[in-house]
């Protein structure tokens, strides 16, 4: 009847399906017990499902140790089941609501800085100087004026010739753009000599405009003048002092080449120590909240040798929005230390190689190697290798005439 169902529903039910081989026992036993069932359907010779009210199903238990059958809940149904999921729901999204306004309370922070631009200046240093006007990570956005920031790093820096502030979501952006420091330029009607930029054999002299100075073969050091823009008849160095005219300036042009000398000093030890995975790892992880860190699992590292590799998960990170939680793994791999002797004579080819690739990078682009000169030595166990390239370059600057 459609009222005892819905008396049913309101009390709440479960349907259940008994397994055994007393099943009649099972249910006269119910009846006895004043324990209703219905709707029952008996699946197969050991098997039946049945209807039975939350307190008939508590009741059961006692019937069940004493015929010996199993009893499971295939399925809940009526209002107090209905009610604990709301319950439940509801507490679910009073803590979502909980958590979202958390999340919006701390989008008003900033939780990350990037400078962005810089190249000569250091990120730590730009950072340094943003701390001491209280400019750091946790700064509420209301209180960062980022003109006051702007204006700052202007006047802290000359290096600075642009510098633009602004925040994306919980990250304030540094767009920085330093000056070119250009050598200085003189103008060709400005008077001025040419000189030599290091220590330097003369190979070659073209002066262009200008007294030479100096001839192929001489040993000139930095700052020499090569090409004289003070130009003195000759007549005029014979005559006396008196009757002497002033020397008249010119502007120096030309070029000249010099040999110069590079070294590179490598050393490698012929006993080397080399780590072996044994294929055993440890890992631990932590929470890292701001500059506070939580140890999620404890415990020492097992090994006396490893690796440690360290992955970083940013937690709550978008685009726009980035709170300052991560989870930091690390991992442990153990390792046997190995020691092996290496060979003097590839050892000799590796650091041949190596110096003279550093040599390379230390080179002017328009220079031309005339030579290298390589040298070994074998001390204290070690292999050290010498390295030295002769370059003809262009040795010549311009100077202004004080």
């Amino acid at each position: 009847m459609p009222i005892i169902r819905l008396w049913n529903y309101f009390r709440g039910y479960v349907i259940i399906k008994v397994e055994g081989l007393t099943l009649e026992r099972f249910i006269n036993l119910a009846i006895s017990k004043d324990i209703f069932l219905w709707d029952i359907v008996r699946l197969d010779y050991t098997t039946l499902e049945a209807k039975v009210s939350i307190k008939g199903f508590r009741d059961l238990k006692e019937i069940v140790r004493t015929v010996g059958c199993r009893i499971s809940i295939k399925d809940k149904n009526g209002f107090p089941f209905f009610a604990s999921k709301f319950k439940y729901r509801k507490m679910l999204l009073s803590g979502f609501g909980v958590a979202i306004a958390l999340i919006i309370y701390l989008t008003s922070f900033i939780w990350s800085i990037e400078i962005i631009g810089n190249e000569k200046i250091k990120e730590e240093k730009i950072l340094a100087d943003l701390k001491n006007i209280n400019v750091k990570l946790g700064i509420k956005k209301s209180k960062l004026d980022t003109d006051k920031v702007k204006g700052f790093l202007l006047s802290k820096s000359q290096e600075f010739s642009y510098v633009s502030v602004y925040t994306k979501g919980t990250k304030l952006i540094v767009d920085v753009k330093e000056r070119d420091i250009q050598p200085e330029r003189i103008e060709d009607d400005t008077p001025c000599n040419i000189v030599s930029k290091k220590k330097a054999v003369i190979e070659k002299v073209i002066a262009k405009n200008g007294k030479r100075v100096v001839e192929k073969g001489d040993i000139v050091k930095k700052g020499q003048v090569l090409i004289s823009g003070i130009i003195q008849d000759e007549s005029m160095e014979e005559s006396t002092e008196e009757s002497a005219e002033e020397p008249f300036l010119v502007h120096s042009n030309g070029s000249v080449l010099g040999r110069t000398w590079y070294k590179e000093v490598v050393k490698e030890p012929l006993i080397k120590t080399i780590k072996e995975e044994t294929g055993k790892i440890h890992t631990s992880r932590e929470l890292k909240i701001g500059d506070r860190k939580i140890q999620l699992m404890k415990g020492e590292i097992p090994f006396k040798h490893y690796i440690e590799e360290k992955k970083v998960k940013k937690l709550l990170k978008t685009s726009v929005f980035e709170l300052p939680i991560e989870v930091i793994i690390h991992t442990y791999k153990e390792v046997n230390l190995k020691q092996v002797t290496q060979n003097s004579d590839s050892l000799k080819e590796i650091n041949e190689v190596k110096g003279t690739q550093a040599l390379m990078k230390k080179l002017p682009k328009e220079s031309k190697v005339i030579s290298k000169d390589v040298k070994h030595q074998l001390e204290d166990k070690a292999l050290t290798t010498e390295i030295i390239v002769e370059v003809e370059e262009e040795i010549g600057q311009k100077e202004k005439i004080r």
